[in-house]
């Protein structure tokens, strides 16, 4: 039985992956920073742990705690939607910490133990957002390019020892949480010199053509995980695999 660790599995992608695997008989690693027990179906094969990908300690407690893992996605994260000249750089240093600084510190944590095993998948989810940038997320969007970039140069570093490395990239989801664990109010973000371009863009993400299921990032999750290809990017959801597409 093959065992996988996902981060932030409180809600979203991370819990419906989480359920998704479970279903298909792996052993499931749920983490987040503060465990729920009532939010996944009871399973001998279920393991919930604490987990803040921010906390150095906290990674290595948990990386102890689940021992040999075939799989890590790196899901966990942060949002914001607003003007990137209101947006403080502390808060902007809060989504690298979490989005691109977590990502790789959890990769760091599980390689040698990987290496030593000579296998082993990391699957880091991005967002379709790095298929083609949209307007009031210039923060975010950079946070998840880094680990684009990092996921392909990574890819390269690692398949020597039978390591593989995935992304899967979400479209919008507008049922996702997207600023959930952020500290900034939206509103707050917005200047008063912004309100009319974004008036049409918040329009635009309440009715958006084509959206991203909770279901279709866990079957992209799935998919990267046991693909033993070369392939690289794993679009999840109908907007986001149009991009991929046009791209």
């Amino acid at each position: 039985m093959k065992t996988i660790l996902i981060t932030g599995t409180s809600s979203g992608y991370g819990l419906e992956t989480a359920r998704h695997f479970l279903a298909r008989n792996w052993t499931v690693i749920a983490t987040m920073r503060t465990p729920r027990m009532d939010i996944l179906p009871a399973s001998p094969n279920l393991r919930i742990l604490p987990l803040d990908v921010t906390d150095t300690a906290s990674i290595a407690a948990a990386i102890d705690a689940a021992g040999p893992i075939d799989a890590l996605v790196n899901n966990a994260g942060i949002g914001v939607v607003g003007a990137f000249e209101a947006t403080p750089m502390a808060h902007i240093r809060k989504i690298f910490e979490a989005n691109t600084f977590g990502a790789m510190a959890m990769a760091q944590a599980v390689i040698p133990r990987m290496r030593a095993r000579r296998s082993g998948v990391i699957v880091n989810v991005t967002s379709s957002v790095t298929l083609a940038p949209m307007p009031l997320a210039a923060a975010y969007t950079a946070s998840k390019q880094a680990i684009e970039g990092f996921t392909g140069s990574l890819a390269h570093e690692l398949a020597h020892f039978g390591i593989r490395a995935k992304l899967v990239e979400p479209g919008y989801a507008p049922t996702t949480r997207f600023t959930q664990n952020t500290s900034v109010k939206v509103e707050d973000l917005i200047l008063e010199a912004y309100a009319d371009f974004a008036a049409p863009i918040f329009a635009q993400f309440a009715k958006p053509a084509l959206t991203t299921k909770e279901t279709d990032v866990a079957e992209a999750v799935w998919a990267a995980v046991n693909d033993t290809t070369d392939t690289l990017r794993f679009p999840a959801g109908q907007d986001a695999v149009a991009l991929f597409q046009a791209a």
